[in-house]
């Protein structure tokens, strides 16, 4: 009879104390930071909208909504594939988690070069910073969103370094479930953009 992950772990191992918070102090205080930052954007954004409609309705029509698409699909999978390392290194399977890491870092890295592509499909068809303030916008929140992901890919390498030289076990993984923490947050912050950039006209 099959049994489940929680079943196959010491009680220790199945999941986190009740009240402790994943990661570290320091990764909390970059998310807060981070999440802080896009508040202060998407503000940005909804007054931009407010004194310009028209440009804001038709601005989402011409973007590649192709590559929206693939950079969501390859962040919400590379959070999977990182949530899924922790769990597997949680059942004492290290090299699944090892496995399950460099998928989450191949998924993540296809997402600058999307957005290179993208970036030049724009600039083909006179897409520029200069196109109207809602290109004004999108590209000042998604470059700036870009900046965070490249720092969560540094972070994923970090990391898949520090697990290859076994630093990381069953039950200690803090630097793991800190990179998964940050990575889930910007992976939360490209949806909302998605939906403003993409899907809101």
């Amino acid at each position: 009879m099959s049994t489940t992950l929680a079943e196959r772990l010491p009680l220790q191992d199945a999941a986190p104390r009740a009240g402790r918070i994943p990661g570290n102090k320091g990764i909390w205080v970059g998310i807060c930071c981070e999440l802080a930052e896009f508040l202060v954007l998407f503000t940005v954004y909804f007054v931009a909208r407010a004194h310009y409609p028209h440009e804001f309705a038709t601005g989402a029509g011409r973007l590649n909504l192709g590559a929206g698409i693939w950079i969501t699909a390859a962040m919400v999978s590379s959070s999977f594939c990182i949530a899924a390392s922790i769990v597997t290194l949680r059942n004492g399977q290290r090299r699944t988690s090892i496995a399950w890491l460099v998928a989450g870092l191949l998924l993540a890295l296809s997402y600058p070069v999307v957005k290179i592509h993208e970036v030049q499909w724009n600039l083909a068809h006179g897409i520029d910073g200069t196109a109207g303030i809602f290109f004004t916008v999108y590209y000042y929140l998604t470059i700036n969103h870009m900046v965070h992901a490249f720092w969560g890919i540094l972070g994923i390498l970090w990391v898949l370094f520090r697990h290859v030289s076994g630093v990381y076990t069953s039950t200690e993984h803090e630097g793991l479930e800190a990179l998964a923490s940050y990575w889930h947050a910007t992976d939360l912050i490209w949806l909302v953009l998605f939906a403003f950039f993409y899907i809101l006209v």
